[in-house]
């Protein structure tokens, strides 16, 4: 049976390699497991210098959690391994965020949710021009999870600041970034353009990371403009609220006084598909982990407001008609915002 991560030592680097093509490395326990093995091995390793995880996908580094096989488990009852498959995830990313070495993540494709945290967490985010990520969460019934609630909100942007409304913008839009976007956004640390990755990699094996970076990445200014900076001033307007009533009430303003504007329309495009069930706790949980939490307090958040959703109808229609038939036809309980009571969310989010 082929290991869905290759785990070795390739000169001072502990590798991590994700090579699970046909779910587009879709996490599932069995790599999360590999993963926690081999940090814990290496945390205390004198002979690691560094871990570096990469793909041997040529276009996804990681498409998220395997949250499809969750969902077919719940269907059958087993609501257990669900919980058990989060706990261990969660575990990993808060590991990851607290590994005591350089932790270097390699992006040269697509990364979505748990691709994020097994990621961005990380000490050192590359990206490559081929690099592009987004938390779609909310069109499969979820909610943004990984850390990334609580991460994000703290990321300092190339403006010098860091931004909950931009924050909460990409989690609750699924707004997909460009490589341009994550080093703005300051999800990514680095970029090395993708016909330097081999190179790159192998000078960090044979030297140190800090030499491989000083030949390789390059300004960030040559992944192109971020259209994400470009939509900043309307996002700050609209989800600098802590409720999504608030947002969607300032969303009906600029529908009203700006109906030519492109941000809004892009905007009102990328919610089309999203549960509003899920828009009203998502927004209950990045206003949560705004708060002075620490990141296993808001993973913590995460699990029990996840736990929470997962069992409602509306993560099992979200997964089925994203992943199962692909339809992209969910037909979501309440099918409006104004129908969602965000007591129970709430409720999940208190300390």
């Amino acid at each position: 049976m082929t290991e869905t991560v290759l785990v070795n030592v390739s000169g001072a680097s502990g590798s991590l390699v994700l090579n699970r093509p046909k779910a587009l490395n879709s996490l599932n326990q069995e790599m999360v497991e590999l993963v926690r093995e081999a940090l814990k091995g290496w945390a205390d390793d004198d002979s690691v210098a560094q871990v570096v995880i990469t793909s041997e996908h040529p276009k996804a580094f990681c498409a998220g959690g395997d949250v499809r096989a969750v969902r077919q488990e719940q269907l059958d009852g087993n609501f257990e391994s669900g919980d058990t498959f989060f706990v261990d995830e969660y575990a990993m990313n808060h590991e990851i965020a607290q590994f005591p070495k350089p932790y270097v993540a390699v992006i040269d494709g697509i990364a979505m949710g748990g691709g994020l945290g097994v990621s961005l967490h990380g000490s050192h985010r590359i990206v490559t021009e081929n690099a592009s990520a987004a938390m779609p969460e909310m069109a499969i019934g979820f909610i943004p999870d990984v850390g990334i609630t609580h991460m994000s909100q703290r990321a300092v942007t190339a403006d010098g600041d860091a931004s909950p409304a931009v924050a909460r913008f990409l989690g609750l839009t699924g707004y997909r970034l460009s490589a341009a976007d994550l080093l703005w956004a300051g999800w990514a640390t680095h970029f090395v353009p993708s016909s330097d990755l081999e190179a790159f990699l192998s000078l960090i094996d044979a030297s140190d990371l800090d030499t491989a970076l000083s030949r390789y990445s390059v300004d960030p200014s040559q992944a192109g403009e971020s259209e994400l900076k470009s939509l900043r001033p309307v996002i700050e307007q609209v989800f600098s609220h802590d409720t999504w009533e608030a947002i969607e009430d300032e969303l009906d303003d600029l529908r009203e006084t700006e109906k030519h504007c492109d941000p809004l329309k892009i905007i009102d495009d990328l919610l089309t598909s999203a549960s509003p069930s899920s828009l009203v706790a998502g927004t209950e949980l990045y206003r949560a982990n705004a708060q002075d939490v620490s990141l296993e307090e808001g993973l913590g958040n995460e699990f029990r407001l996840g736990s929470f959703i997962r069992r409602t109808p509306d993560f099992s229609e979200g997964v089925r008609a994203v992943l199962v038939d692909k339809d992209r036809n969910a037909k979501f309980v309440p099918a409006t915002t104004t129908e969602v009571d965000s007591a129970p969310f709430r409720e999940q989010l208190q300390p």
